[in-house]
């Protein structure tokens, strides 16, 4: 049973010869039906055609005098998205968006397959002959027979493919080996059977767009970790920096941005010498998961020379290593480029708010003037944060930790009260600032890179060295408003 659409008015009586053959609109007519000998397209005795939808999807047009089947149309020939996308690329070009959020996994698989693209290792389709059901975009069903009648010859739908879905591996992150001029145009060269791209280039880092974390971090718009890629916390630093500096910066603004730096204290990046005290450290081999292992250490210090300079320069470490791919960081005396993140903030703070929703700390001056925003981990919904105004109470730089699991949370097998030695691998990190609300304050972390997107046992978590600039720029008494 066919379902009425609508009806196409008369054709122009210009375009009807009187051999009932008439040059086919773009509208209305098909491409391809039933033809006469001069190859034109029938249509109906007065110009009045009916167009139905079968129960496939078929668009059916018949002669509304008549009743006889002129063409069937099945969907794939009507509306093809390659086919449009293609027309446009060939009238404006492709469209390119350079922005990709690398916490969001079809961007981070577009980022890479872009990258493999570029580096020849992956051989993209012709798109003039590429068509996922391996139709022509201008093929239709047989014509309808003499009779008037078409049978149930219709076309077979397309039957779905399944994709299946592999991991995507990442290219091993070793240094370049120089290659020689004529060697440019190769592949890259390959390792142990993986191949050996850029680090900062496999990380999906870019140092213009470390440049802009570096500029907002200036201003105590903090981006989290220095690691060369956009992402949620970019984008609400970056309006947060528009609201503290009252100006109206955008990410594409390449210009603008270099301006800013020059304005707040240089280029975003500086050389760095590493000291005897910097590789001395004291280090520790690693930190342990269990609560119960951690106890039993005289401190939780870092594990390397990297990732103790990545926190003292709002780093991620990894993009560290990619910044500098051939330095020494277990020798003094070795020059490596770091982020020139300028000083921290100084204003004092009367009021700060714990924005759930928007995984963000806000801190005010007393005038109500937005002093710094920080990206922010915030409770869980197995332990959440607490809810209404609170105060600070008191703060500690370099704590130890209680642990209690019969008022917080039980970690693995530890059903017993542990103090756990401070550092800034400990579970609060560097920093507890401690609230009226007993066993919940805002705190440090010993994995930077993950502020704003985990969660935490119910109290605040920032990066340490957001958490001690803030601990700077409080006192007890300050409220603290937590909202959704």
């Amino acid at each position: 049973m066919f379902r009425t659409i609508f009806t196409l008015s008369a054709f122009a009586a210009g375009l009807l010869s009187s051999s009932a053959m008439a040059a086919p609109t773009e509208d209305i007519a098909p491409r391809s039906a039933h033809a006469g000998d001069a190859g034109g397209v029938l249509v109906a005795q007065n110009g009045d055609l009916d167009v139905y939808y079968d129960a496939r999807g078929n668009r059916v047009i018949v002669d509304a005098e008549t009743g006889k089947v002129l063409a069937i149309q099945p969907p794939q020939t009507r509306f093809d998205r390659r086919t449009l996308r293609r027309d446009r690329d060939r009238n404006l070009g492709p469209v390119e968006d350079d922005r990709y959020y690398l916490d969001d996994p079809e961007d981070t698989a577009r980022l890479r397959r872009r990258q493999l693209e570029e580096e020849g290792l992956v051989v993209v389709p012709p798109v003039d002959e590429y068509d996922s059901y391996n139709n022509s975009v201008e093929a239709f069903p047989e014509a309808p027979r003499d009779d008037g009648s078409y049978g149930n010859d219709y076309p077979e739908a397309p039957q779905p493919r399944t994709v299946e879905r592999q991991p995507l591996n990442e290219v091993s992150i070793e240094p370049l080996e120089p290659t020689a001029p004529g060697d440019q145009a190769a592949l890259p060269p390959k390792i142990g059977g993986k191949t050996i791209a850029d680090p900062s280039l496999s990380l999906g880092a870019r140092e213009d767009v470390a440049a802009l974390q570096v500029l907002l971090d200036r201003v105590g718009a903090s981006p989290g970790v220095v690691d060369g890629r956009f992402g949620s916390n970019v984008d609400k630093a970056l309006a947060a920096y528009n609201e503290i500096t009252g100006s109206n910066l955008r990410s594409t603004d390449a210009v603008g941005i270099q301006a800013a730096l020059e304005q707040t204290g240089g280029d975003a990046f500086a050389s760095y010498e590493i000291t005897p005290e910097d590789a001395a450290g004291p280090y520790v081999a690693s930190v342990p998961e269990d609560y119960g292992q951690k106890a039993q250490l005289d401190r939780l210090s870092y594990t390397s020379v990297t990732e103790a300079l990545a926190e003292r320069f709002h780093m991620d470490e990894k993009y560290l290593k990619a910044l500098n791919p051939e330095a020494n960081f277990n020798r003094p005396g070795t020059i490596i480029k770091v982020a020139n993140f300028g000083k921290l903030v100084a204003k004092p703070v009367a009021r700060i708010i714990a924005d759930k929703g928007n995984k963000q700390v806000r801190a005010y001056d007393a005038s109500g003037k937005l002093v710094a925003t920080y990206p922010a981990t915030i409770g869980s919904a197995d332990t959440p944060s607490p809810s209404g105004l609170h105060t600070v109470s008191r703060v500690a730089l370099d704590p130890n930790y209680t642990y209690n699991p019969k008022i917080n949370f039980k970690q693995g097998e530890n059903d017993k009260v542990l103090t756990i030695p401070p550092g800034p691998n400990g579970p609060v990190g560097s920093v507890w600032i401690a609230l009226d609300k007993p066993t919940y304050g805002i705190h440090g972390t010993p994995d930077p890179s993950k502020i704003g997107r985990t969660e935490s046992h119910g109290c605040v978590r920032l990066t340490n060295w957001d958490a001690r600039e803030l601990a700077k720029v409080v006192s007890p008494g300050v409220t603290v408003e937590f909202v959704d």
